[in-house]
């Protein structure tokens, strides 16, 4: 099985992220992570920084999505060539046309966090997304009720964990399992969309959302 956090924040480009690049990578390899794609807000890494780091990895994946602040909430997109069309406030809308443009894939972030009405999000642009994040160190035992309940209704939509960490101890708390190796961000993309992902819990860790069976 491979494991993969793929909700990461880092002082790099996240100024609310008290987690250092080598830090996330030492913490990562401390608790048994094969993979991290860092998630900063609405920047992807450049390639060259992220080679750098992926070159001092000591064999963790090292990949970079990025967490978009849209008008309706927060989505993890994975697999976006560039960020010219979805800015922050960007409307969820315009946002989905290019990630299907980009063949991206898209998670939501704590769903119904902040009073989100996630439903209605559901019930305005259908079942379209690649993954919901069922848990996370953001994704309270009452969200996680109405998640499952909604991924219960659309089963089509994938269940991911993820650790949404902006600090070292956070880091692979949640993530998500799974069967085959990933080596690339297509691959990665390519398993968000065939659902083949679990989202998992690391024992010892604070699990804000509670175990996952």
């Amino acid at each position: 099985m491979f494991k993969i956090d793929h909700h990461l924040h880092t002082t790099r480009h996240s100024p609310d992220s008290f987690l250092e690049p080598e830090e996330l990578i030492e913490q990562a390899k401390c608790v048994g992570l094969h993979g991290v794609v860092i998630t900063e807000h609405d920047r992807l890494w450049d390639t060259e920084e992220l080679l750098e780091l992926s070159a001092r990895s000591d064999g963790i994946m090292v990949l970079s999505g990025v967490e978009i602040s849209a008008r309706e909430g927060h989505f993890l997109v994975y697999g976006l060539t560039d960020l010219d069309e979805c800015p922050p406030g960007v409307r969820l809308e315009d946002l989905l046309k290019v990630v299907e443009d980009q063949g991206a894939a898209i998670v939501a972030a704590h769903p119904f966090r902040w009073d989100q009405d996630f439903d209605a999000i559901v019930a305005d642009h259908g079942p379209i997304f690649d993954g919901l994040e069922m848990v996370s160190n953001n994704v309270l035992p009452d969200m996680r009720v109405q998640i499952e309940a909604l991924l219960a209704r659309h089963p089509n939509m994938g269940a991911t964990g993820s650790s949404d960490a902006h600090d070292v101890m956070t880091v692979g708390c949640y993530f998500t399992e799974f069967p085959s190796p990933i080596e690339s961000m297509s691959e990665f993309v390519v398993a968000l969309k065939r659902k083949v992902g679990r989202p998992r819990h690391r024992p010892g860790a604070v699990l804000l959302g509670g175990p996952v069976d």
